[in-house]
């Protein structure tokens, strides 16, 4: 059932936001500080292009560095990756089909505010 989950989600809209993240995720590496920035997004990246089986936890040895980038993070683009996956899960969830696509962008919206610190593993 994963399978088939992320084959319509790459269809319906799974692999234009990945093809954002790492385009994204490309134009941060170009500076060196902007490296661990673009880290982050090329993961959020494959997450939003293979999202259905995958799960976000929280690594326990984040600590004041994850913390200082997620605040860095947050006020350079985090907020708008957040509203926009907040706003497609929203539309997505208005359907009874589409509920479960709306339920992967509310996850994909929640690591997009603090990336720092998180790890993607298989669910």
């Amino acid at each position: 059932m994963k399978i088939l989950g992320n084959i319509i989600w790459l269809v319906f809209g799974g692999i234009e936001i990945a093809i954002e993240y790492v385009i994204g995720s490309l134009a941060m590496m170009i500076t060196i500080i902007g490296i661990p920035f673009g880290l982050q997004s090329l993961k959020l990246g494959i997450l939003a292009l293979w999202p259905f089986g995958s799960r976000v936890v929280k690594k326990p040895t984040s600590g004041c560095l994850n913390t200082l980038m997620n605040i860095i993070w947050f006020f350079v683009g985090g907020v708008w990756i957040w509203l926009t996956h907040i706003f497609f899960g929203l539309l997505l969830c208005i359907t009874i089909i589409g509920i479960p696509f709306g339920k992967q962008h509310f996850k994909l919206a929640d690591i997009a505010l603090t990336p720092f610190g998180r790890e993607i593993v298989d669910a």
